[in-house]
């Protein structure tokens, strides 16, 4: 069970994982923009690389913005004080687990059923 200390570590934690994950998603907004058609400034090969290096730039931003909504959510859960709690199961999701992933949702019993799904 959480107690008001473990929220308030947890709550830091999930500020300061907004805050990396925002700066990180504008700066990667332009790694992500479309790539230049014009060979003469690149090869094809120079191309076909930067066309890869867009696409993992832009999944990588997909993962963060989903990770930053959670966050969100989290901080909201945090407001509403029911933070802590499997959205599945309404049993206290572990200390631990919250450690490494504030932003979880689900206790690990829920998510590894929803995996296994």
């Amino acid at each position: 069970m959480l107690n008001d200390a473990h929220i308030r570590e947890l709550h830091a934690a999930l500020i300061a994982l907004k805050a990396q994950l925002e700066q990180g998603l504008a700066m990667s907004e332009v790694a992500s923009k479309p790539v230049a058609l014009d060979q003469t400034l690149q090869g094809r090969v120079s191309r076909g690389d930067a066309l890869q290096q867009q696409e993992m730039a832009k999944a990588g931003r997909t993962l963060n913005q989903k990770r930053l909504a959670k966050i969100s959510q989290a901080l909201a859960r945090i407001e509403r004080d029911d933070y802590g709690y499997c959205k599945e199961c309404d049993e206290p999701i572990s200390l631990g687990r919250l450690t490494i992933m504030p932003e979880a949702e689900l206790c690990i019993t829920c998510r590894e059923k929803e995996e296994h799904a």
